[in-house]
């Protein structure tokens, strides 16, 4: 069987940071990296220049694939969040793996509204939260839920009990970081001066050095988008991580925070709500509240912090690779 995995995005598979791709891009290597390994031919478009081949799996340039239709017929398309592939196959099953939401509105200015509408399509949703949210006017022919998991890096590592009082914000959007930094200077540090708070994701170079070297006299370092290798060193020593839950389709920073023993500081919001429950997280009521939890985090006891850390390793497994490429496996193979 022919599969394709179109994922429009600046990447390729020899890509120097392969290891630091964002969620979406890291989910289809991985992906099709597995099924490429299986008894299929998998073929994933990017924006890339040249064609790239391993194995089974071929990563195709999109430019080439919209020049050369005609010589390739898939049995199969996974399409990452863009419908418009669509278009051009005819004879093939189409899946449009939704991440992020599409609204009406979004659907009609990106021109996603007529691939779908005019198409066979199926839609595969990363959370229950997200197929809910997303409107029943696409009249899609089939609703799945298939969630995603964790990159194989993240598994399989014995948990770290020894933690320093560290704290980490891994979301890529900035919205609640003012206040969460507001609250660290008010009131987290002027007690607590050995806690430190690292910040990643967020592009550091939209802010000016004073800034930056102003806060890391408060312990708050922005360290931006890493390799995973790295942030798995910084997750495994330190003892929890603020995810306050807006606008989360999925969130897989915590799942991987859970893998690395640290549970969450979250409101629960949107499809937080699915992964987080009190063995593993921290409701927050108001911002307020963000203090009280890292204090209480820090001051936990080690029988305490072994039992939280054990519940958030154990609750990542459900999310392992191997668990979920099944789920993905038994898909394509109806």
């Amino acid at each position: 069987m022919n599969i394709l995995f179109y994922c429009p995005f600046k990447f390729n598979l020899k890509s120097k940071n392969i290891k630091s791709l964002g969620g979406i891009e890291s989910l289809n290597v991985e992906l099709t990296k597995y099924l490429s390994n299986t008894k299929h031919k998998v073929y994933l478009a990017t924006k890339c220049t040249k064609e790239i081949k391993k194995g089974n799996l071929i990563n195709i340039p999109i430019n080439k694939l919209n020049n050369k239709r005609l010589d390739y017929k898939f049995d199969k398309i996974i399409s990452s969040n863009d419908p418009t592939i669509f278009n051009y196959s005819k004879y093939s099953k189409n899946f449009l793996w939704l991440h992020n939401k599409l609204t009406i509105e979004k659907a009609f200015r990106k021109k996603k509204f007529f691939p779908i509408i005019k198409n066979k399509v199926s839609a595969i949703f990363v959370s229950d939260y997200l197929m809910k949210k997303t409107t029943n006017i696409y009249n899609f022919q089939q609703k799945i839920v298939i969630p995603n998991f964790l990159d194989p890096v993240f598994s399989n590592f014995k948990p770290q009990f020894n933690r320093k009082p560290y704290f980490v914000w891994s979301v890529q959007r900035d919205k609640g970081l003012d206040e969460v930094i507001n609250i660290w200077l008010n009131y987290i540090h002027p007690k607590y001066k050995k806690f430190k708070l690292f910040i990643f994701g967020i592009n550091k170079t939209h802010i000016n050095d004073y800034k930056l070297k102003k806060l890391s006299k408060f312990n708050i370092f922005y360290k931006g988008r890493v390799k995973k290798k790295i942030l798995i060193n910084y997750y495994k020593k330190s003892m929890g991580m603020i995810c306050l839950g807006y606008d989360e389709t999925f969130c897989l920073n915590a799942i991987e925070s859970y893998a690395c023993g640290m549970p969450i500081i979250t409101f629960g919001h949107t499809a937080i709500a699915e992964i987080s429950n009190k063995k593993n997280s921290f409701k927050l009521l108001n911002y307020n509240d963000i203090q009280k939890h890292i204090i209480e985090i820090a001051s936990m006891d080690l029988k305490s912090r072994k039992k939280m850390i054990i519940n958030c390793v154990k609750f990542s497994r459900k999310y392992h690779s191997n668990l979920i490429f099944g789920k993905w496996l038994k898909l394509i193979n109806k």
